[in-house]
């Protein structure tokens, strides 16, 4: 079995979608204890990802910065990395497009359950604007 390689460039935008991911259900339900439980929660859940995907996910992201002063901003940011990282797998790795799809679920899933143990209206907004992106990338 080869093993896939990616360029630096490939790796962070990777791992723009799948942290920005983290990053958007913590601000879904913003304030202090539920957006650190729910990025705690993606946070583990991310690094639970398995295959090329989970070792391009487990490197220390070099220049991931995430830009603007508001989630919507945040957000544009990453679902562009969401649609290119899907573009990048199909081309480069088809067999991981699964895998990194399988990983950004447990992590909404995990992130929406930490803070009350179901998603709340504006988690559950941001896991559907999410998981069209990602359609719309297949």
């Amino acid at each position: 079995m080869s093993e896939t390689t990616f360029t630096s460039d490939e790796k962070l935008t990777l791992q723009t979608a799948a942290h920005g991911v983290v990053n958007l259900m913590a601000s879904a339900d913003p304030g202090m204890i539920s957006s650190t439980r729910s990025g705690m929660a993606g946070g583990k859940a991310l690094s639970s990802a398995t295959g090329a995907v989970g070792r391009v996910l487990a490197d220390k992201p070099k220049g991931l910065q995430f830009a603007g002063k508001s989630t919507a901003d945040i957000a544009d940011q990453v679902f562009a990395a969401l649609t290119d990282s899907m573009a990048l797998l199909k081309a480069k790795a088809p067999g991981e497009v699964g895998n990194f799809r399988d990983t950004l679920t447990v992590i909404m899933d995990a992130a929406s359950r930490a803070h009350r143990g179901q998603a709340g209206p504006a988690e559950a907004a941001m896991i559907r604007k999410i998981t069209a992106t990602l359609d719309a990338a297949v």
